[in-house]
């Protein structure tokens, strides 16, 4: 098995260089430490390469770090990837794998030339500046709900086109732009094994929980979730033998549609708010600290 840096050796690495990839800035040397209190968001974020490191996860998806990552191309046969300026189509290589897969199956459903593919993981991992408190070890994807139609696009057009909403009602019902295909890619995400959960709003699963007439086992991967209109969110389980990553305990059993239906139920008919609850305390920033230590050298690698 691969030895990692100690920390003593880490310290005696620390440093990298990095680039803004929006205004290709000269980023300072910044000198870390498993000790290192400082928000990580600030220390992943600019770093502009993956690490020198065979492909690995450390930690869990919302708090670990992403080595030697790989790169969707930024447009093939059936995809595109969106807002390049964010530098964030990196991943494991089994999620690079897996998006190619998808957008060949998408590409065979009516009106779709393949998917656009939003934000993965930064070349690092680690937290973000915006946008996610997950899709920090290189194992989730946001795949628009806008069918794929131009697979030209230029990169100053994947920066201004939009994608479209597909719930009405606050989320407890699909609206018009849901369509079948989106059934069937959607189904062919959630009935592929690499697959760990898909995260789509709660109106979406309740829709394919009515129309699907086969087999709905499938369907307890799709997971209802606040958002998630303009893209579903694919997360895959740790690949094997990555012992490093922390898998997501696996959803409940069965096919979940009346979970799905009791979210719809809440969306429609809130319940009173709890007199007694207090409010919630804001999360403190995930620091370099409290992710894995390997993650000192992931972040120092050159």
């Amino acid at each position: 098995m691969r030895k990692w840096l100690s920390v003593a050796l880490v310290l005696a690495l620390a440093g990298c260089v990095g680039s803004e990839k929006e205004d290709v800035a000269a980023v300072p040397k910044v000198s870390v430490s498993s000790s290192d209190q400082r928000p990580a968001k600030l220390l992943f974020g600019p770093v502009a390469t993956p690490s020198s490191h065979t492909s690995e996860s450390f930690g869990s998806y919302s708090k670990g770090c992403l080595a030697g990552a790989v790169a969707l191309p930024e447009s093939g046969p059936t995809w595109q990837a969106m807002r390049l300026s964010r530098n964030r189509n990196w991943g494991q290589p089994v999620l690079v794998d897996f998006l190619e897969d998808l957008s060949r199956k998408a590409a065979a459903q009516p009106g779709w030339k393949g998917i656009y593919i939003g934000d993965m993981s930064q070349p690092r991992g680690g937290p973000m500046s915006s946008g996610h408190a997950s899709h920090q070890i290189g194992l989730d994807a946001d795949i628009w709900m806008l069918p794929a139609t131009q697979l030209d696009l230029t990169r100053a057009e994947r920066e201004s086109l939009s994608s479209i909403s597909t719930r009405r009602a606050a989320g407890a019902y699909v609206n018009d732009n849901w369509t079948r295909a989106h059934h069937e890619i959607l189904k062919a995400a959630a009935s592929d094994p690499r697959v760990a959960r898909i995260f789509v709003f709660p109106g979406a699963k309740v829709q394919m929980c009515k129309d699907e007439t086969g087999d709905k086992s499938w369907l307890r991967k799709i997971r209802p979730w606040w958002g998630h209109h303009y893209h579903f969110h694919v997360r895959l389980n740790c690949p094997k033998g990555d012992s490093s990553c922390v898998d997501q305990a696996p959803p409940p059993p069965g096919d979940g549609c009346d979970d799905a239906q009791d979210w719809v139920n809440n969306i429609l008919n809130p319940p009173p708010p709890d007199p007694n609850a207090k409010p919630a305390k804001p999360k403190p920033p995930i620091t370099l600290a409290t992710l894995p230590a390997q993650c000192s050298a992931v972040l120092s690698s050159r």
